[in-house]
């Protein structure tokens, strides 16, 4: 008899569901982790996120992996063609972001030792812990997104408001923002 699991979000999507219970509010620390969830929660603006987890693949190929240094040098003729791209998704204006952002990624590396240790400074390096009910909305932006949100964008990112940062922020655990009924919450999994 199969059972039922109560999740924040993604039921009966199983790449959303998968998403749900291994990556979404688990924190990572690793840039280059950092960096792919910073260019898809871009990527993501005005999107679902079930339309850019179908296109995570065409992405990694498209973007190098995610490899910050070979994103920055991609050229103008390389990021043209990915727009002909159908893995992903092809704004003009969200592909160059990606070459932007790589850039002051790495002038951040080189600032802090890591984009890293950058990032969760905005929480203290301590998650922020919600625990809203299933039927509660979710929060869209805080102080610490719309903090986030300003430096980046005085740095030079774009696609970097402080909705998508939040999103960011939730997906890679400096926001942990599973609802109380989750089955990870409820079988103590986080």
């Amino acid at each position: 008899m199969a059972t039922t699991k109560t999740r924040c979000f993604g039921e009966g999507k199983p790449s959303y569901e998968n998403y749900h219970d291994k990556e979404w509010g688990r924190a990572v620390h690793d840039d280059q982790k950092l960096f792919e969830m910073l260019i898809l929660e871009g990527a993501q603006a005005g999107l679902s996120w079930e339309t850019i987890l179908k296109r995570r693949e065409g992405y990694r190929n498209a973007f190098h992996k995610f490899d910050p240094k070979k994103v920055a040098k991609m050229s103008d003729e390389e990021l043209e063609k990915l727009r002909e791209n159908e893995e992903i998704i092809r704004n003009r204006l969200k592909i160059y972001a990606a070459r932007t952002n790589a850039i002051v990624f790495l002038e951040i590396q080189k600032e802090f030792g890591s984009f890293d240790k950058y990032l969760w400074g905005f929480v203290n390096d301590k998650p922020i812990v919600n625990r809203r009910s299933i039927k509660a909305p979710f929060i869209v932006t805080t102080k610490e997104s719309d903090a986030l949100s300003k430096d980046l964008k005085k740095r030079g990112m774009t696609f970097v408001g402080s909705t998508i940062m939040y999103a960011f922020m939730q997906a890679v655990g400096l926001v942990d923002d599973h609802c109380k009924e989750c089955w990870l919450v409820t079988n103590k999994h986080l």
